[in-house]
C-alpha cells in the first residue's frame, strides 16, 4: 500500500507528520513523502525541513494521496506541476485526503467541485470558490475524498482513514500505539469555544500568513 504526502514550501508540519504518525505504521505500509522538485522541504516555521526523496512527475499511481495544508498552499494552488499532478493521480487512489488548508490544493486541482468539504476554520469560507460546500465537522468522507479540519484533526482523520484501509481493531492499536488521548489544558480549540476576540486576532494571524 503506496501513501503519498505531496509536499511544499511553507506547509504546516503536523499537518502532514500527524497522519504520517499513524499511516505509516499500518500493515505493509510504503509511505513517500514527494514534491515537484525531489529535496529538503521547508515547513512555515523555516525551522524544520522534511526530505522529500521522490519527484511528483515519478508517482503515477497510489493507494492514498494525503495533502497538507500551511501558508504555502497559495502558491502550490497557483503551480501546475503540483495541482496538475493532484488532478492525475487522483483517479489512481484508493483515498485521496486533505489537512487543513490543503482541502483548497484539492479544490485548485479540481477534485471538490460540487462536494462537501472542511478546512481550516479560518479559510473555510474560501473552498466555494472551488464549488465545494463548507461544513464545520472535523473530519468530512465524500466517496473516496476526506478532507480534515485544522492542523491537528489530521490524526482524526488518519485514525477514520486507517480503520477504513484495514479494521477498527488494527486502527484502535494504532490509537493506543501513539497514545492518542487528547486531554488539552485548555478548552479553546475551535473558535465556537474561543473568545471571540481571540478568534479575530488568529484569524488575522493566519490570514497574514498565507
Amino acid at each position: 500500500m503506496r501513501i503519498v504526502l505531496p509536499l511544499y514550501p511553507n506547509f504546516t508540519a503536523l499537518d502532514a507528520i500527524g497522519p504520517y504518525e499513524v499511516l505509516s505504521r499500518l500493515p505493509g505500509a510504503e509511505t513517500v513523502f514527494a514534491a515537484v522538485e525531489p529535496g529538503p522541504v521547508t515547513t512555515d516555521t523555516g525551522a524544520l525541513t522534511v526530505l522529500a526523496e521522490t519527484a511528483l512527475a515519478d508517482i503515477t499511481e497510489c493507494d492514498v494521496v494525503v495533502v497538507p495544508g500551511g501558508p504555502g498552499c497559495v502558491a502550490a494552488g497557483q503551480d501546475a506541476a503540483y495541482t496538475g499532478w493532484l488532478a492525475a493521480v487522483h483517479p489512481t487512489t484508493r483515498w485521496t485526503a486533505s489537512v487543513c488548508s490543503g482541502s483548497l490544493l484539492l479544490g485548485a486541482a479540481g477534485i471538490l467541485d460540487g462536494l462537501p468539504a472542511t478546512s481550516h476554520w479560518a479559510v473555510t469560507d474560501t473552498l466555494p470558490l472551488f464549488g465545494a460546500t463548507p461544513t464545520p465537522r472535523r473530519t468530512v468522507f465524500t466517496g473516496k475524498i476526506v478532507t480534515a479540519a485544522g492542523v491537528a484533526s489530521g490524526i482524526d482523520m488518519a485514525l477514520a482513514l486507517a480503520a477504513e484501509l484495514t479494521d477498527r481493531e488494527t486502527a484502535e492499536s494504532l490509537q493506543l500505539f501513539i497514545e492518542y488521548d487528547p486531554q488539552p489544558p485548555f478548552d479553546t480549540g475551535s473558535p465556537a469555544k474561543a473568545p471571540a476576540e481571540m478568534v479575530e486576532r488568529v484569524r488575522e494571524r493566519v490570514l497574514s500568513e498565507a
